[in-house]
């Protein structure tokens, strides 16, 4: 991993839609069923919308049926970040970019093997670059 990035709020929301915005530095979350990259079948690497930092493979995309991509492990151990989550009534782990704090999502002890894990990530946290 490169360098953190670090920008002002007014940074931010100069290069992002208003509801990556939301979801990425507000930690929103995006309505299920209606992101891009739900459905997306397509091969290639998934990295952070904020600052380009590789996340996911599609090789570890999956369908979770929760209405978010859905993925069983990072592209490593070094891009993402987790912290607790106890917003809603309930506990949960919360996924960011560990390059630029960016909001992705939440992970889930419930996903497939090898790792039983489910990072359920906002697809408007994304940008695919295809292989």
């Amino acid at each position: 991993m490169s360098e953190k990035i670090e920008k002002s709020k007014q940074e931010w929301q100069g290069s992002l839609s208003a509801e990556q915005y939301k979801v990425m530095r507000e930690h929103g979350t995006e309505h299920p069923f209606t992101g891009k990259y739900n459905d997306c079948k397509t091969e290639g690497t998934y990295v952070c919308a904020g600052c380009g930092e590789a996340l996911f493979s599609s090789n570890t995309k999956f369908d979770s049926g929760t209405g978010w991509p859905s993925y069983y492990q990072p592209i490593n151990t070094t891009a993402i970040e987790e912290t607790k989550d106890t917003s809603l009534g309930m506990t949960r782990v919360e996924v960011h970019c560990s390059k630029c704090g960016s909001h992705l999502g939440h992970v889930f002890p419930d996903g497939p093997q090898p790792t039983g894990l489910r990072y359920c990530i906002n697809s408007v946290s994304l940008d695919l670059k295809e292989s």
